[in-house]
């Protein structure tokens, strides 16, 4: 993997690839911490603070081809959580359909999809791999073994939706524009307190031609946290309108369909918040990378590669997500555990 001094001397597109995650080529740890989704924040692009990016697949591949390097070889590790969190023991997912852009204006029928697929995602046993990792066990600990409190994947996963859609969202929201809107979907579930938003993760949905700058370019979605008093941590997603991006977002990926991308990249985040709630803090190889970084954009003939399953409420496309005991405790990337 190529050291820091590599990355610097890189040029500027290389620089960003390295800094999103990535399972075959993640970031060093310095470029963890704070995620640039362009190649030059002078540009009047966003500099995104302490979010895990999911990068495009063009991203990944330009990763892959300058790493040279086919397969993730790393396990997970605790981080030791933020303030005892460190997975989401119980889960429960807020969806939040920010904007009235969204007025007669949903032309994939993405507020659906991501309504049935997060209605089933609990107790599949896709989602299963979660309940692998845990809190309340020393940091840097690879396998839990039973011990401390295991991630969840309970039914009922989707706890209610926001149509938060009587004034229009800004054109091109920024990180703390969706931070602020997550912390407002938090008061208005009623989750007013830090106990209350431990298991909790808010994806703020926002509408066609309505999406962050680097959307489609640089990234497909991001997971990150912010405070607020009496709320504690709170834990969101920001999900632009995922087909807008087409193929760089996974429409036709594996021949899975124009619309394969919504859960591909919706599921991805989702077990992203699950195992890592406050970056960086959960469950991340010893370069960045969380569960669904290292496998990312899997293509089909590979082992893990992005595929349909069967969960209670319907048939939809999904990415792999990385098992520490998968391979006789060797890793790899599963669709089943």
């Amino acid at each position: 993997m190529p050291g820091r001094g590599r990355l610097l001397f890189a040029v500027s597109f290389l620089m960003f690839a390295g800094a999103c995650r990535d399972a075959t080529e993640p970031p060093t740890s310095p470029l963890s911490r704070t995620i640039s989704d362009s190649r030059r924040s002078d540009q009047g692009m966003e500099v995104l603070s302490g979010a895990v990016v999911h990068r495009t697949l063009d991203a990944v591949r330009a990763a892959r081809a300058a790493a040279k390097r086919t397969s993730p070889s790393v396990e997970l590790t605790y981080g030791g959580g933020t303030s005892g969190i460190g997975v989401e023991t119980a889960p429960k997912i807020y969806l939040v359909v920010w904007g009235s852009q969204w007025n007669g204006n949903d032309p994939s029928g993405e507020v659906e999809t991501l309504n049935s697929f997060y209605s089933g995602i609990g107790t599949s046993s896709w989602l299963n791999t979660v309940t692998e990792y845990c809190e309340g066990v020393a940091k840097g600990t690879v396998f839990c073994n039973g011990a401390g409190t295991a991630a969840g994947n309970q039914s009922g996963m989707l706890a209610g939706v926001w149509y938060d859609n009587v004034s229009a969202a800004p054109s091109r929201p920024s990180q703390s524009n969706i931070a602020s809107e997550a912390v407002r979907a938090a008061q208005h579930f009623g989750n007013a307190s830090a106990a209350s938003n431990a298991g909790v993760q808010y994806v703020i949905a926002t509408a066609s031609r309505n999406s962050s700058r680097g959307f489609g370019t640089q990234y497909c979605a991001y997971h990150a946290s912010t405070t607020s008093t009496g709320l504690g941590n709170v834990a969101y997603t920001n999900l632009p309108y995922i087909t807008d991006a087409g193929a760089s977002c996974g429409a036709n990926f594996n021949g899975l369909g124009a619309n394969a991308g919504i859960t591909i990249v919706s599921g991805h985040e989702a077990a992203e918040s699950i195992t890592d709630p406050f970056p960086n803090t959960g469950w991340l190889d010893s370069s960045g990378s969380e569960i669904g970084d290292k496998c990312a954009w899997i293509a089909t003939g590979t082992a893990g590669a992005s595929q349909n399953v069967t969960i209670s409420t319907g048939t939809f496309p999904v990415q792999s997500l990385w098992s520490n005991a998968a391979s006789t405790d060797k890793g790899g990337c599963v669709v089943s555990f």
